[in-house]
């Protein structure tokens, strides 16, 4: 079976997804209220998955399959296979310890909304007339403070008048002092009081937590998943050996989690699988409607790692040595600071989890322990071009500084897929989207306007011709997939780099390779006070 992290769609689970959203435009026409229901829910956006499978005879099958739920389908629609773990039944354990927590939740707002907001109300309404009472004493006392002033600059008080004037000051300061006590302490009691009902609303919340909880590990204990071999496994187990420590919301009910499980229940052997965007996609995201996408990695990864035992797949390509580099790096530069780089698509630029060469690596073997080699910053695997590497930690540190600084000044040329006169796009222009990483489905980075870091781009069209644009980057930040999401992401230029197995249609599989090459770099080095400019022929 292919492998669903990484992989180019099967014709026959393409051929099966058009057959699926053929079935889904016919639904559209129809007037029964859950058909209208579900149609709506999947242009909202989900992800519909496919699994070709034999039976021991050796006929085939076709298994469907939805991510998550579906509105008041739950996890169950004709023509689309079960969840691996049904908690939804309606007097099941989990539902019903849901609508504990429900009814919990309605008790703690209504707490919020009536006595809390109650007693709030009535403190701040005293504790407003309070300062309303020592404010207009203040004012009475700055008056006859001003007073007295005003008596003693004319010049004729006495030592009796002068005495009585220092004996009502002292007076109005003790007053004040008696004023802020007797209104503190008639204060108090309101005071307690709300800090016992905070004191309270605290306790519910905690009680609340403490059941969710409960109720989550209970779902994850139970939740049990077969792998090829017939062997059970709880998402507990599975995800206590990963970073994650316990599942993440949702683990396990992504669409090729529930194709494998059915397929093994069925006694069924998978052959082929594939997932699909279908509808709009959501916030940020960069999702095209009827492209094929790779399973998740932060919720799907460990679930599939063990649902593949004893399956055979093939190996996965994404941050493997899945496309040779075409030619060996060349050393296009050396001092003794630092040596240029260009670096092949396909070479990773420092080491991996596997033992795929590095240009970090290369680099080692070529000058050996004695230079101190290091790659002062990075290009995507799949990305080609200039690549800088100091000699010894000062060096480093200062190409370092000098990126983070934004010093340095990048050129990237690249094919995006689309003709840009044709969609009506200006000739040049600045593309600032914040992103942040999509992280339960890393690599992939997202556009979010919340929190995400800062990226900006600038761009300039140079030429167009079949269907693909030339382009010319230059990224004014270095963020991670920076220039493949502000090309694919709709709200950048909607035309995703032609090769680009993350964010371009079907995974690429139209181009040899990433169609993004660092043409050209230019720094000032602070340790030789020289500026430095280095380019590398754009190789496609």
């Amino acid at each position: 079976m292919n492998n669903p992290f990484d992989y180019t769609p099967h014709p026959d689970c393409a051929r099966a997804f058009a057959e699926l959203c053929a079935r889904i435009e016919k639904l559209k026409q129809s007037e029964a209220s859950d058909d209208m229901r579900f149609c709506r829910e999947l242009e909202a956006g989900k992800m519909l998955g496919v699994l070709i499978a034999l039976d021991a005879g050796g006929n085939r099958h076709t298994l469907f399959a939805f991510s998550g739920q579906l509105g008041a389908s739950g996890f169950r629609r004709e023509g689309f296979v079960g969840p691996v773990f049904d908690y939804l039944q309606p007097e099941g354990y989990f539902k019903r310890n849901e609508a504990d927590i429900s009814r919990r939740n309605e008790l703690i707002c209504q707490f919020e909304r009536v006595q809390l907001a109650e007693i709030r109300e009535r403190f701040k309404r005293e504790k407003e007339r309070f300062d309303a009472e020592i404010a207009q004493y203040k004012e009475h006392c700055r008056k006859s403070r001003l007073a007295r002033a005003a008596r003693r600059d004319l010049g004729d008080c006495d030592a009796a008048e002068a005495a009585a004037m220092i004996r009502q000051s002292q007076f109005e300061k003790a007053e004040l002092h008696r004023l802020k006590k007797r209104t503190a302490a008639a204060l108090l009691p309101l005071e307690n009081e709300l800090d016992d009902a905070l004191a309270t609303l605290s306790a519910m919340k905690e009680e609340r937590k403490r059941d969710s909880e409960a109720l989550q590990k209970w779902l994850f204990d139970n939740f049990m998943v077969l792998n090829a071999r017939g062997e059970g496994k709880s998402l507990s187990e599975i995800f206590a050996e990963t970073p994650f420590g316990i599942p993440p919301s949702g683990a396990g009910e992504c669409c090729a989690p529930k194709l494998l499980h059915a397929a093994y229940l069925n006694h069924l052997h998978p052959m082929a699988i594939a997932e699909y965007w279908y509808g709009r996609a959501r916030e940020g995201e960069v999702r095209r409607h009827g492209e094929a996408y790779p399973a998740c990695r932060g919720k799907c990864g460990p679930v599939l790692r063990w649902m593949l035992q004893g399956l055979e797949v093939y190996p996965a390509l994404e941050g493997a040595e899945i496309l040779p580099p075409v030619f060996e790096p060349e050393i296009i530069f050396e001092n003794e600071w630092f040596c240029v780089v260009n670096k092949p698509s396909g070479m990773l630029s420092v080491p991996g989890k596997g033992m795929a060469m590095s240009v970090q690596r290369w680099l080692e073997q070529r000058y050996g322990d004695s230079r101190q080699v290091k790659v002062a910053h990075r290009l995507d695997q799949d990305t080609s071009g200039i690549l800088i590497a100091a000699f010894g930690q000062l060096s480093f540190k200062t190409l370092q500084s000098l990126f983070a600084t934004r010093q340095v000044s990048k050129t990237y040329e690249a094919l995006l897929e689309g003709d840009w006169q044709e969609l009506g796009l200006p000739c040049q222009g600045r593309i600032s989207l914040p992103l942040s990483p999509d992280w339960l489905d890393r690599p992939r980075q997202r556009v979010d306007p919340t929190d995400g870091k800062e990226a900006a781009t600038d761009y300039e069209f140079i030429a167009a011709a079949d269907g693909r644009s030339r382009i010319i980057f230059h990224p004014l930040t270095g963020r991670t997939h920076q220039l493949r999401v502000h090309a694919a992401s709709p709200s950048g230029l909607d035309m995703p780099i032609a090769g680009d197995r993350l964010y371009g249609p079907n995974r690429g599989q139209d181009a040899p390779r990433l169609m993004l090459h660092a043409h050209d770099i230019e720094f000032r080095f602070p340790l030789d006070d020289q500026n430095y400019r280095f380019s590398a022929p754009t190789p496609f």
